[in-house]
C-alpha cells in the first residue's frame, strides 16, 4: 500500500514521517519525498491517527487523486532543483511527462487550477530560491551557479533573478554582506 503525504519536501520531513509511523507501529518499506510504501495494510483509524500526528508538523495524508498528482509534480520539481546535480537531457515538460506518465498539458492545467500559479512560475520560483541559497553560501561563482541550476547562460539567470526578486544577484549578495557588517558594528 502506498500513502501520499502533502508538503513533504525535505529530509527533515522524511524523518518526521518515519517517527510518526514508528509511534503508531505502522511498518513501512520506504519513505521518499511525498510518499510512503507500507508493508502491511492499515486501518482507517490508523490513517486517521497518523493524519492527526502529521498535521502538527504541517504534513497531511492525501486521498484525492488530483491532490496526489499535484504533490507528485511538486516532488519532481523539488528533486530537479535540489537533488539532481547533472543537467537533465530533455526539457522540463518532457522530464515531468516521463516521470509521472501524464500528459504535460493536463498536468499544467490541473496545477494552475489547484495552486493558482502556473507550473512554469512554480519551477522558476523554486530555482530562484535555490539560487538565493547558493548565493548566501558564497561557495560558488555566478557562472557555477548558472550551470548547476541548468540555466542556458549567466545572463539568463540574472534576467530571471531580477524579474523575480527585483534585484540583481550581485545586489542580493551585497545585501547579505551589508547586513552582516551592520550586525558586527553594533
Amino acid at each position: 500500500m502506498k500513502l501520499y503525504i502533502k508538503n513533504m519536501v525535505c529530509i527533515r520531513c522524511k524523518m518526521v514521517v518515519k517517527q510518526e509511523l514508528k509511534k503508531r507501529s505502522i511498518r513501512y518499506a520506504a519513505v521518499a519525498l511525498g510518499e510512503v510504501d507500507l508493508i502491511d495494510e492499515v486501518s482507517y483509524s490508523q490513517i486517521t491517527d497518523l493524519t492527526a500526528g502529521l498535521k502538527k508538523f504541517g504534513l497531511e495524508v492525501m486521498d484525492n487523486k488530483k491532490s496526489i498528482l499535484i504533490e507528485r509534480i511538486k516532488k519532481v520539481v523539488v528533486e530537479l532543483i535540489h537533488y539532481i546535480e547533472e543537467p537533465v537531457k530533455v526539457n522540463f515538460s518532457d522530464h515531468l511527462t516521463e516521470k509521472l506518465n501524464y500528459d504535460y498539458t493536463y498536468m499544467a492545467n490541473l496545477f494552475s487550477e489547484v495552486e493558482g500559479i502556473t507550473l512554469e512560475h512554480y519551477l522558476i520560483s523554486h530555482k530562484i530560491e535555490r539560487v538565493k541559497e547558493l548565493l548566501v553560501y558564497d561557495e560558488l561563482s555566478l557562472t557555477e551557479i548558472s550551470y548547476k541550476m541548468h540555466y542556458s547562460s549567466v545572463a539568463h539567470l540574472c534576467n530571471q533573478f531580477k524579474k523575480t526578486t527585483g534585484l540583481t544577484p550581485s545586489h542580493f549578495k551585497n545585501l547579505k554582506i551589508d547586513r552582516r557588517s551592520a550586525l558586527t558594528s553594533v
